[in-house]
Formats: C-alpha cells, sequence, structure tokens
C-alpha cells in the first residue's frame, strides 16, 4: 500500500514546490497528490524533486487553470447538462490527464459534478426522491464525457476516479458510481473513496454502503468533525 501527502496541506503557504516536496520527505511520506490549489509556478518545483519523490496522482484541477482565480475542485462541472460547461469540463479534463502523463502520476482524482436535490422541498424523502431524479438526468451527460476522455486516459496511460463527495447533491453517489463501473471504459474509471467526505454522508443518512474494494482506485484519509 503507497501512502502520499497531498500537497493542499500547505500549498497556499508555502510557493515553492521544491520545498513542499522536501517537507513531504522529512515527514516520511514517499509520494504525493498534487492537489486543486497547486499552482502553474510550484509545478517546477515538483518536476526537479520526482527523482527523490514521485507523483502518484493529481487531484483536478491542477495545475489551477489561468482562467481560475483560485483552486477549486468543481470549477467546471464534468457532468452537467449545459453543453458548454460540459465541453469546457472536459476540455480541462484532458489538460489533467496530459499533466498527470507528464508528471508520471498513474491517477486523476475528479469532483464530476452535482445533482439537485432543492433545498427549499421540505422532508427528507422528497428531498432524497427529487435528488435520484436528478442524477437519473444527468447520468447520460456524465457517460457522453467519460466516454471522450476515455483516448486522453489510455494515452497517457491514467485512470479517472470519481470522488465521493460530502453532501447529498454530489454526483454520482454510491449507487449511481455502481451504475457507471458497469459500463466498458477499459477499466480507466475507477471511484475514489473520501473517509471523512463518507462519514458526512453517512451522519445525514444519505449512504450506509462503501462499493466492492475493487471499484476503488485509491483513497483520501481525511478526518471530519
Amino acid at each position: 500500500m503507497k501512502f502520499s501527502l497531498s500537497t493542499n496541506w500547505c500549498n497556499r503557504r508555502i510557493d515553492d514546490g521544491r520545498l513542499i516536496a522536501e517537507k513531504a520527505l522529512e515527514l516520511g511520506f514517499g509520494e504525493l497528490e498534487l492537489g486543486f490549489h497547486t499552482t502553474i509556478e510550484q509545478v517546477k518545483g515538483f518536476k526537479d524533486m520526482l527523482d527523490r519523490i514521485p507523483v502518484g496522482s493529481v487531484h483536478a484541477f491542477c495545475p489551477v487553470p489561468l482562467s481560475a482565480p483560485q483552486g477549486y475542485p468543481e470549477l467546471y462541472r464534468f457532468a452537467s447538462a449545459d453543453a458548454d460547461e460540459r465541453a469546457i469540463a472536459v476540455f480541462h479534463v484532458k489538460k489533467n490527464i496530459e499533466f498527470a502523463g507528464e508528471m508520471g502520476a498513474d491517477t486523476v482524482v475528479l469532483h464530476a459534478g452535482r445533482a439537485s436535490a432543492d433545498a427549499f422541498i421540505a422532508g427528507k424523502k422528497r428531498r432524497l426522491a427529487k435528488r435520484a431524479n436528478s442524477g437519473a438526468k444527468l447520468m447520460p451527460y456524465l457517460l457522453e464525457a467519460l466516454a471522450n476522455v476515455v483516448g486522453d486516459l489510455e494515452k497517457h496511460d491514467v485512470v479517472l476516479a470519481l470522488e465521493n463527495l460530502p453532501y447529498l447533491e454530489g454526483f454520482p453517489d454510491e449507487n449511481e458510481m455502481e451504475a457507471v463501473l458497469k459500463n466498458d471504459f477499459g477499466g480507466r474509471v475507477k471511484a475514489w473513496f473520501d473517509t471523512g467526505h463518507h462519514r458526512v454522508r453517512e451522519m445525514n443518512g444519505w449512504t450506509s454502503r462503501r462499493l466492492d474494494d475493487d471499484a476503488y482506485r485509491g483513497m483520501h484519509l481525511n478526518d471530519v468533525v
């Protein structure tokens, strides 16, 4: 089992990628995940340190796009019913896949999108029903977007991992992710498990299950209050 340190822990406090990598080594880590706060300026330092500490995964969107004011994992909705928004997201995911390949990483972690649960609807059952209906409508758009990046994943020998998200709207949820994985993407699409996100979902009664272990590419060890 490999343990990586997410650079998000200090991306916004330390400007030098080399220094971040050196601190990760001092802490005993042998690998990095480049987080979504990683800047273009920090990338050179990480590249210079690849012979000492490799990059195992890249968390989209990384490095922060020049068009964005700051890093955020949901800058662009990959699973969107809006064709223009989806096209922009696919473009940036393709860039992230290419970047992962350049850095020697084998995984891109992605927040795919959100399915409306309508906070103004009263009653948990009604909100859950609204969320399920919204997810069903989004599914074809997610599958279309995934099909558009499979070639890039194969070219750069990278897996796209869709992360479980800590809110009811997070898409795909556990059941939807299971449906995604029934499609043939050549093993290039997997789930990603975040322990803190799962706990939030569990405490709110939005889930009580995990997928089979072989569905997951990896996990974030992340605590939660």
